[in-house]
């Protein structure tokens, strides 16, 4: 009786390992938004990493602000890289989305740039100064512009500052608010820009070479990870938060955008 009991357990065990290897595993897939430059960049050298892990990553380019975020609530994708918490929370407040961050992966310090002047105090009065249009970047872009004596903003005003609340322009500069991504494109016809680094890092500048003003080290407009709040927990969005903080990705940073683009991970702010 025992050994027709062994036989059998034998036999069942046996019967499930083959079971088991006739059997391919799906890799887990994800989609994931990003802006081309560097975003996009930095995820394809995920790729490979993810799939060792059994991960296939599908990067989806977006060219503006507004899209990937939408796409992201409504699950059109897995999550979204391209833009700075700032920007996040104000959006996801103004639009009611459940979307939040898991990981802070770079900074990209903004800048001013010009064709038409080489120095700050050569910009003429009645100047024109393009800033992005959208109200995070846009008040992050007065921001800077205070920091270099051009404007004076309402001390009230914080990050979510807008042209109304200049309080002292001595240069009567006018302001120009335009899509971040035609800014660039407009460098012809304004006497300065204040440009996001990817839109930068597109046409060609790069912010510690060619802009006339850049943020600082500290900035706190670090780019993240973006996902659904519900997805917080999900196996797959955790490896891809532990690659892109990397020693890899942080060296890819380094190496290929030196000066426009910051590894965030492990840094205080």
């Amino acid at each position: 009786m025992k050994k027709t009991l062994v036989v059998a357990l034998m036999l069942m065990l046996v019967l499930c390992a083959g079971g088991a290897s006739s059997e391919a595993v799906e890799p887990m897939k994800l989609r994931i938004g990003a802006t081309p430059v560097p975003h996009a960049e930095i995820l394809e050298i995920a790729k490979p990493i993810l799939e060792a892990k059994g991960i296939q990553l599908e990067v989806i380019e977006f060219t503006d602000y507004v899209t990937p975020n939408i796409a992201l609530d409504d699950g059109d994708i897995d999550a979204n890289y391209f833009q700075h918490i700032p920007y996040l929370e104000d959006f996801a407040e103004a639009r009611r989305l459940n979307i939040t961050y898991i990981a802070r992966v770079h900074i990209e310090p903004m800048g001013a740039y010009s064709k038409k002047v080489k120095n700050l105090d050569d910009l003429k009065n009645k100047a024109k100064v393009g800033i992005p249009s959208d109200p995070t970047n846009g008040g992050r872009a007065l921001l800077l512009l205070e920091r270099a004596g051009i404007i004076e903003l309402d001390k009230n005003a914080g990050i979510a500052a807008t042209k109304y609340d200049i309080v002292s322009n001595p240069r009567n500069i006018q302001v120009i608010e335009l899509e971040a991504a035609q800014l660039p494109r407009s460098l012809e016809d304004l006497d300065l820009a204040v440009i996001n680094s990817n839109y930068a890092l597109e046409a060609g500048l790069v912010a510690t070479r060619d802009a006339l003003i850049i943020e600082d080290a500290n900035s706190p407009y670090v780019n993240v990870l973006a996902i659904r709040t519900k997805d917080k927990d999900n196996a797959a969005l955790k490896e891809l938060a532990k690659v892109l903080t990397s020693d890899a990705v942080a060296e890819f940073i380094k190496a290929n955008y030196p000066g426009a683009v910051v590894p965030a991970f492990g840094l205080e702010f």
